[in-house]
């Protein structure tokens, strides 16, 4: 039987983009020598991202580019770009890049048989010879072709254009306005390159988030999600965390919740390294001074927080959390931890998404905590903060780092609005417990995996001290707290001494009774010994008497025999 092997293929040469995130859904980057098209609407970032393809190539690659604008000159390019920190002119000096403006008018334009861009070419191949370019941007086409009104023309010349990039050997972006119709605005370009990203600044609710699609890539594997991406003061990031599958690592390393007793209802060790932990309760229950207590235990540990808080500023948060004593200005001012306050309201999920994985690289933390997740839910539906949870969660689970999740509850205490209890390894739910008029803080574990972890609900006390947690009373009528509980507890004091004095009281009765007892068998004893020492006396004066007796007789007995002696004589 013949069996028919499969050769594999070679792997595409790839060009890496140094774009956060791009190299990893396009599995090393855009497809070295070939063409690569860029469409979007206005203000997607289809410029930024092209420029700092090019920047990237020439500072970390070594590979120098030419930047051929239709629409802005090199100074315009150089002001704009100079926000993400990119310094064009040191560039440009040292001959690893050319910015080169070419002006079109559509005046000038005639369109004969002969029309060609042969001069464009010829000015192209100049700028890529004279520095040994490896990169080429042309941004964007449609200015290239705004005056060109013979459909037949426009396509020759488009296709002519993609072809002398890819022989020139060159590693090209061209980037094109977003069609009506079509994915651009002449519809051929997607179909004459080799990889085609989709760039989209979706508004949704007000909140504006700009996406990143790639719609084909000729030979290579590629992610085919929305990917959202920031751009900030760094460039671009891309966040490719959709395509993350459940094959991370876990550890048994177990660390500290900063509350010894709440370490002691989870097995008495704490949380796993790199778990999530959702901490539930209703308004005031102490949430967010639990997830406090965690990132001050973290930090005495030479480790680093990185604190999200979607409610209050990092002063308010220092202050508060000094009134239990919690002094979380020292990890601030040594470092160890970093507060990123915002409001949820600010940006969209998937940039938020992207903000905090942009953080998250930034600063490596070992422990993140997010306070609250439920302000999410003003954002988005909650499938779609289910959704950005969920990949934060694993991109977090990735990295090893440990993660506290608070969440305002209301009416169903052992539900979220967000619907992430699933996800999370540890559950705790803090929850209010009003008896006798008085309300008192309660708090247990719900669930905690891969761990023995208590059943049992505890009082949970705020002190000037930071957070005590102390067994509650549970009896006929119920869990008691508070002043009902500390009442109780007077209660079984008061039986307890009461107690304690009957056994004291019958204690000393036996007493008595022993030594009473005591003296009358040391009273028996004397007699029973004076009985008998008397007994004994009696029988040694017999004992006497029997031995006189015996000696009397025996004297007798030998006076006789002396007196028959003499008679016989």
């Amino acid at each position: 039987m013949q069996h028919t092997t499969i050769k594999s293929t070679e792997e595409l040469p790839k060009a890496p983009t140094g774009i956060r995130g791009l190299d990893e859904i396009t599995f090393g980057g855009l497809p070295k020598g070939r063409s690569t098209l860029i469409a979007g609407g206005a203000g997607s970032g289809k410029t930024l991202m092209s420029m700092e393809f090019l920047v990237r190539g020439a500072i970390e690659f070594g590979e120098s580019g030419v930047f051929m604008a239709f629409e802005e000159t090199s100074d315009e390019l150089a002001k704009n770009v100079a926000s993400l920190g990119f310094e064009i002119e040191e560039l440009i000096k040292e001959k690893k890049l050319i910015i080169d403006f070419v002006r079109v008018e559509r005046s000038e334009i005639e369109e004969t048989g002969e029309y060609d861009l042969e001069g464009l070419f010829i000015r192209i191949g100049y700028a890529i010879d004279s520095i040994g370019a490896k990169r080429v941007v042309l941004d964007t086409i449609e200015s290239l072709f705004a005056g060109l009104k013979n459909q037949a023309i426009l396509r020759a010349e488009l296709r002519r254009l993609f072809r002398w990039l890819k022989d020139k050997g060159v590693t090209a972006i061209i980037t094109a306005e977003r069609g009506s119709n079509e994915l651009t605005r002449y519809g051929l370009e997607e179909y004459v390159s080799d990889c085609v990203i989709l760039l989209d600044n979706r508004v949704t609710g007000q909140i504006s988030t700009r996406r990143l699609r790639i719609v084909k890539y000729r030979g290579s594997r590629h992610g085919t999600n929305e990917y959202p991406f920031l751009i900030d003061e760094h460039g671009i990031s891309i966040m490719p965390i959709t395509s993350l599958a459940l094959d991370y690592k876990v550890s048994n390393e177990r660390i500290s919740s900063g509350i010894p007793r709440l370490d002691m209802m989870l097995g008495g060790k704490g949380f796993y390294r790199g778990s999530s932990i959702l901490v539930t309760g209703s308004a005031g229950t102490g949430k967010s001074t639990i997830a406090a207590h965690f990132a001050d235990a973290t930090c005495r540990r030479g480790e680093r927080v990185l604190y999200f808080a979607f409610e209050e500023s990092p002063d308010q948060i220092v202050r508060n959390m000094s009134s239990v004593g919690l002094n979380l200005q020292q990890w601030l001012d040594k470092g160890r931890l970093k507060i990123h306050s915002a409001r949820a309201s600010l940006y969209g999920l998937e940039t938020h998404l992207v903000t905090m994985q942009r953080q998250i690289d930034d600063f490596k933390p070992n422990a993140v905590i997010v306070d609250p997740i439920s302000n999410l839910i003003n954002v988005g539906e909650s499938s779609d903060v289910r959704s950005m949870l969920t990949r934060l969660i694993d991109y977090l689970k990735s990295k090893q780092i440990t993660a506290v999740f608070t969440n305002l509850t209301h009416e169903r205490l052992e539900a979220t609005e967000t619907e992430v209890s699933s996800v999370m390894d540890t559950w705790l739910l803090v929850r209010d417990i009003e008896i006798a008029g008085e309300r008192n803080r309660g708090i247990y574990v719900l669930k905690s995996r891969g761990m023995p972890h208590s059943n049992q609900i505890r009082e949970f006390l705020l002190t000037n001290k930071g957070v005590d947690i102390i067994d509650v009373y549970a009896g006929p009528s119920g869990v008691l707290t508070g002043s009902a509980r500390a009442a109780q507890e007077e209660k079984e004091q008061a039986e307890k001494t009461l107690r304690r004095e009957e056994i004291e009281r019958f204690s000393r009765d036996l007493d008595r009774r022993r030594k009473i007892m005591e003296a009358q068998v040391a009273a028996i004893t004397a007699e029973y010994e004076a009985k008998a020492e008397e007994i004994k006396q009696l029988i040694l004066q017999s004992k006497e008497r029997e031995s006189i007796l015996s000696q009397n007789r025996a004297r007798m007995s030998k006076a006789r025999g002396s007196q028959e002696k003499t008679i016989k004589g």
